[in-house]
């Protein structure tokens, strides 16, 4: 039985429920309905007959500014032509528009150059699209908001990766000034290289306070003049470029500080940087990567790889050096 036989069941057997009691009170009760929906279904079933106990299908009311539906047509043919020609995406309508301004002439307007720098963020890796071809050649820098801890106040953490290999460097500070940008690498990252006899090259950085200003009064801009290395700035409105740090912030969150903040309630932002020096320490060491660069290997035996790449051309072409 459909649920509209069971309906009309139900209705016709209250209206006999009240004939039979000769109590329409009586009847609505037992039905848990009331008196004036009552009247509503005798009043039909009069008119109607059985057919009148049925539910009716309420129309949807059309709207003023409700597409025309002979519109409504063109939009689905023209889905089926994009369909055809593989342009269901607005990526895939983005990248056509260009091949054809290209080809056939006109200009793409900054807005139409805004959406495909953006998708093609999404769409594809952007850290196959920086150039690394040695350790130490380019490390990316940027600042990430980690939270807040009650007592201590809003903790932030400056991250530098190594582009050719994902070797991460981080430390924790409670403020984002210039200096902050300044000492994780005067305190971790260059002492490293150093202790391996190898340079930095360039650092790539986004546009932020703390790494972009004048070049002889900025305090971090006079730092990499004065360690001859080369600042990199990523394109303003485009924050994918960066997309060593990016991936290495949400690697960090999601196995690290996610974890360690239900298990510990931190009182400082010493106790809270030994436990991420210990991740760390596990990050470039014990946990293999999986990415095109890598290849399955831990990030410190990828330098150790490329370090040792470098010595061997060195030997066989001495004017490489």
């Amino acid at each position: 039985m459909t649920a509209r036989e069971q309906l009309i069941r139900a209705r016709m057997g209250m209206l006999a429920l009240a004939e039979q009691l000769q109590n329409i009170s009586a009847a609505c009760k037992r039905a848990g309905i009331s008196r004036s929906h009552f009247y509503e279904i005798k009043a039909a079933f009069e008119k109607y007959g059985s057919d009148g106990l049925a539910p009716r299908e309420r129309r949807r009311p059309r709207m003023p500014n409700e597409t025309p539906p002979e519109l409504v047509e063109k939009i689905l043919e023209m889905r089926g032509v994009w369909v055809r020609h593989g342009l269901t995406l607005k990526f895939q309508r983005l990248l056509w528009l260009e091949q054809r301004t290209s080809a056939h002439g006109g200009i793409l307007t900054e807005a139409h150059l805004r959406l495909l720098r953006q998708h093609r963020g999404r769409l594809t890796d952007p850290a196959q699209h920086i150039e690394a071809p040695r350790p130490g050649y380019l490390l990316c820098q940027d600042t990430y908001f980690v939270g807040t801890i009650k007592g201590v106040g809003k903790i932030y953490l400056q991250s530098v990766i190594d582009a050719n290999c994902s070797l991460g460097f981080g430390k924790l500070y409670l403020s984002k000034v210039p200096m902050t940008a300044v000492d994780v690498l005067n305190d971790r990252v260059l002492p490293f290289y150093e202790e391996h006899n190898l340079a930095i090259e360039h650092l790539l950085t986004d546009n932020g306070r703390e790494t972009c200003g004048k070049p002889l009064s900025h305090p971090y801009e006079l730092y990499l003049a004065i360690q001859q290395i080369e600042h990199r700035r990523t394109q303003i409105g485009s924050p994918e470029t960066n997309g060593f740090c990016e991936r290495f912030h949400r690697t960090v969150k999601e196995e690290f500080f996610s974890v360690a903040f239900r298990r510990t309630l931190f009182e400082s932002v010493d106790q809270l940087q030994r436990d991420l020096d210990a991740y760390l320490e596990f990050y470039n060491r014990e946990r293999s990567h999986q990415g095109y660069r890598t290849k399955g290997r831990t990030p410190y035996q990828s330098f150790l790889d490329g370090i040792a790449a470098m010595r061997s051309e060195t030997e066989v072409n001495p004017e490489a050096a």
